[in-house]
């Protein structure tokens, strides 16, 4: 792809977190690209039509740029206008609908290979998310064209039969939504009872509807099979196959675990899956000059990092760079 364009940083990904840590090499006036491979924020426009944000406007605001709404909690439509105008606003250099599609760590720092060219940075900062990634359905026919890991809106499914598997806040904001659109629908969750992070506001509609027998709730319930036209379901020792034409897998997701490995970074295994490897203090990886930012750091845990908490990575990233770049120059 000829020579690599150097920038001094490159952030992987513009989602809220990245667009915080560009914000913050932007006011340092230091030398940066961020590299998206769709658009701007790509998971919330990916986010249903008529989604509300569990987290009020101020919340998810980068940058200390003010995000004002009239209702407390902003839908998904105002926080895609909010953050172009952020983009703008701080004149981001962002390069959009180029994919990233391998790295590796040099001597003097790191190559990154896109669909359109090479870059060469010296300090690497993630802020890949993990909702390019959707855990999949690990029984026969989970890969059927019938199955979604994504839910945009309802429309498309009136009249249908619905199977919804999962009971945390994506699977309950989908039920709502195919019931109003007149969806036949059933959701199935492992666990005994709803699932506690399902947002308070939503959780009362959701059991309302239930118990009159508007949707159908299968506590202790896993999914075994998808067929052409049904789905075989489990609760305790019964097996039953139910009509389905289709499944909406709201299971979760995860981050690119090849490609954090590509660059050596340390993944942990746990109960729940995996965690990479950072210093808490710097978000640096144990690979040096190699940061995370954003959601891709908490691995499958997906409730430990949100955008609430993961827009101030950026600034504790650019301050441990400023932090080098000083001692450097006391050295030379």
């Amino acid at each position: 792809m000829g020579k690599a364009e150097y920038f001094e940083t490159i952030i992987i990904g513009a989602g809220p977190c990245g667009l915080a840590a560009a914000v913050e090499l932007e006011r340092n006036d230091m030398d940066y690209l961020v590299l998206e491979a769709h658009n701007i924020v790509n998971a919330i426009y990916n986010y249903p039509t008529h989604q509300t944000f569990f987290s009020s406007s101020e919340k998810i605001a980068i940058g200390e740029f003010p995000f004002i709404t009239e209702e407390h909690k902003p839908k998904r439509n105002q926080a895609l206008v909010y953050y172009r105008e952020a983009v703008k606003h701080f004149d981001l250099n962002i390069r959009v609908f180029e994919k990233v599609t391998s790295g590796s760590r040099t001597d003097e720092g790191f190559i990154i290979e896109t669909d359109k060219k090479s870059y060469s940075c010296r300090h690497l900062i993630i802020a890949t998310g993990y909702y390019g990634q959707p855990n999949q359905l690990d029984v026969p026919g989970g890969d059927k064209s019938k199955v979604s890991h994504y839910f945009k809106e309802a429309h498309p499914y009136f009249n249908s039969q619905v199977l919804v598997v999962g009971g945390r806040n994506s699977s309950a904001d989908a039920a709502i939504e195919l019931e109003k659109a007149g969806a036949h629908v059933t959701v199935i969750h492992r666990r005994a009872d709803y699932s506690k992070s399902i947002k308070p506001w939503v959780l009362p509609q959701l059991k309302s509807l239930v118990e009159h027998g508007r949707i159908k709730y299968a506590f202790n319930t896993e999914l075994l099979e998808v067929k052409d036209d049904s789905a075989v379901i489990r609760t305790g020792d019964e097996i039953k196959e139910i009509k389905n034409d289709f499944v909406l897998a709201m299971i979760g997701y995860h981050p690119d675990y090849d490609f954090l490995r590509s660059f050596g970074i340390r993944l942990t295994a746990y109960e729940e899956g995996y965690a990479p490897s950072y210093d808490h203090a710097t978000m640096e990886t144990n690979i040096e000059n190699l940061y995370l930012a954003g959601v891709v750091a908490a691995g499958d845990d997906a409730n430990t990092i949100f955008i609430e908490n993961g827009r101030f990575h950026g600034k504790k990233i650019i301050r441990n760079i400023m932090q080098k770049s000083a001692l450097g120059n006391q050295h030379l």
